[in-house]
């Protein structure tokens, strides 16, 4: 069986966070043929189902970067989470650099999720953050946070680099950045290539060929499990050089241009 596991943004998504046309077809002509189709994201299972054509073809997801998976029930098969000590650690680190704090648990975001955020202006997101009372979230019963994300303005984004070094070393959990001004902490348990592998040990399937599409740093571990790994036009160069392939960019239906080449269909 074939599996073809998937990031969103930056890959299957456009700029416009759509899901073309185009795109949807070979999804959809994938899924027929029956292929195992996975969406593997940083997002939040919450910001994936909103998705009509992952609604209507019933893809499992890989969510949070490997924190979270689902079957195409949406049945929950796997979680990891950070540990609380480790929040209380690392959040005076991320405050004192003054980045931009996002907190993904089992009850939502706090203050919110990265999705919410990505068409505003600087101006219009420094206040949601600005004061935010981050020891309230510890409050909540039954707390699972699944990962801790940390994003700069556009134009700062060397205080991601600053992040990166004053946390190296220091934590054991699982380090990326989804884009060059991020980076998110989830479990140790968590990446998007771990997740592929225990995916097919939780619904006893063993995938004869993993094709990977990804955009990304959070990308390079499935890239490292795939046979073949695709990175996108739009990738870094440096993301670019870790596949096996590169095919054009996300809003040049990159996607499903890659899976013809590959099909050759």
């Amino acid at each position: 069986m074939k599996c073809f596991s998937i990031d969103l943004d930056g890959t299957l998504l456009n700029s416009n966070h759509e899901i073309t046309e185009e795109n949807f077809m070979v999804l959809q002509d994938l899924h027929q043929q029956g292929h195992s189709l996975i969406i593997n994201t940083g997002r939040a299972y919450e910001d994936v189902i909103k998705f009509d054509a992952v609604r209507r073809l019933e893809l499992p997801v890989i969510s949070i970067n490997g924190t979270v998976l689902y079957s195409k029930t949406r049945d929950v098969l796997y979680e990891a989470s950070l540990p609380i000590s480790i929040y209380k650690d690392l959040m005076p680190i991320l405050k004192e650099i003054g980045v931009w704090i996002m907190v993904y648990t089992n009850q939502g975001g706090f203050p919110c999720r990265n999705p919410e955020i990505q068409d505003k202006s600087p101006e219009e997101i420094s206040p949601i953050f600005r004061n935010y009372d981050y020891d309230q979230i510890l409050e909540k019963e039954n707390l699972k946070i699944y990962k801790v994300m940390a994003v700069s303005r556009v134009d700062q984004q060397e205080k991601i680099d600053q992040v990166k070094k004053a946390v190296e070393g220091k934590f054991d959990m699982s380090m990326a950045s989804s884009h060059p001004n991020n980076v998110e902490f989830t479990s140790i348990d968590a990446n998007k290539g771990a997740a592929l592998l225990r995916y097919q040990e939780l619904v006893n399937q063993k995938f004869d060929e993993i094709f990977a599409f990804g955009d990304g740093g959070n990308d390079l571990d499935q890239f490292k499990v795939a046979t073949t790994s695709v990175a996108m036009g739009n990738a870094p160069f440096w993301i670019q050089q870790e596949a096996d392939m590169i095919t054009k960019t996300n809003d040049e239906n990159g996607f499903s241009y890659a899976v013809r080449h590959l099909l050759n269909i």
